[in-house]
């Protein structure tokens, strides 16, 4: 049973500061990705050697971890999950909405119960089974008008991310050592490694906006948001986070929206909307479920 609860007062709203903070630079993504006139896996990379640095550095100076051994042997499989994760996520936002990306990504609550319940035994309760079904006639909504248009396969990427988002989540809780920090820092240097043929085949023009996009998503987006949620988690309860982290859904299109005027489809916000309440409400419906 999860005993985690919400530090009182200040502490607690700067726990949700915190986590907010965090899903508004992971908002930000979808936009500078389309900012940025690269090969999508160049862009993986060169964000993820960006954050990988940036939390290295975090890391060293920070006097609670620098001692801290960097075992490698036990973070493979969520470490390579998560990559899988960046790597996709940015190809589906070159291919489709950046709505139709976040929102597809958001189902990923449903696949972790889904492989925890074939990987770990974990029994699915009548909530995630809901769930699962309401998050299927989400996907038909979604992918209604995508079977017509070009952006199919970005909405089928932007679904396998999620799935391997997922999967992260699994592995993260069967890994033995090693922390999920550490993972992370793997995960940002197997991008980093794999987008380096991509530089060659595809060399990148390194124009003002595109080196100041990469940059930001490297030290912001994904490197500063990290290190905010982990700062938030240990103030927060897992739900209340969840919740706080549930602006980035909200404000990812809203960001697309207002700088390049991309709008998705209405079947496409509909099918969302369902995909992201029903993991809502079936993350919320467990944790009342395991207690206080």
């Amino acid at each position: 049973m999860d005993k985690q609860t919400e530090a009182p007062g200040r502490a607690g709203q700067i726990g949700r500061g915190a986590v907010f903070l965090c899903a508004v630079f992971w908002s930000t993504g979808g936009l500078c990705i389309k900012l940025i006139d690269w090969h999508p896996i160049s862009i993986a990379g060169g964000r993820s050697l960006i954050a990988a640095l940036f939390m290295a550095a975090a890391r060293f100076l920070n006097p609670q971890t620098r001692r801290r051994k960097f075992d490698l042997r036990p973070l493979w499989p969520a470490g390579l999950a998560y990559a899988a994760t960046m790597i996709l996520f940015v190809i589906a936002n070159k291919l489709t909405a950046s709505a139709n990306a976040i929102l597809l990504q958001y189902s990923a609550p449903i696949w972790a119960a889904v492989l925890g319940w074939l990987l770990l035994k974990e029994r699915l309760n009548w909530e995630q089974w809901g769930a699962l079904i309401l998050v299927m006639g989400g996907l038909i909504l979604f992918f209604k008008d995508g079977l017509a248009s070009v952006s199919l396969a970005g909405d089928v990427i932007a679904l396998i991310s999620g799935i391997a988002f997922g999967a992260n989540s699994v592995l993260m809780r069967m890994q033995r050592g090693g922390t999920q920090s550490d993972a992370f820092i793997l995960s940002h240097l197997i991008t980093a490694l794999f987008s380096v043929p991509f530089f060659f085949f595809y060399p990148p023009v390194m124009s003002p906006r595109a080196v100041g996009a990469v940059l930001f998503l490297g030290v912001f987006q994904i490197g500063a948001a990290s290190l905010l949620f982990a700062y938030g988690i240990a103030r927060i309860t897992a739900v209340q986070a969840m919740i706080t982290a549930m602006a980035e859904p909200v404000l990812n299109p809203l960001w697309a929206l207002l700088a390049m005027g991309e709008k998705p489809t209405l079947p496409a916000l509909i099918g969302g909307g369902v995909i992201v309440a029903a993991a809502l409400v079936s993350s919320l419906l467990s944790k009342r479920r395991e207690g206080p």
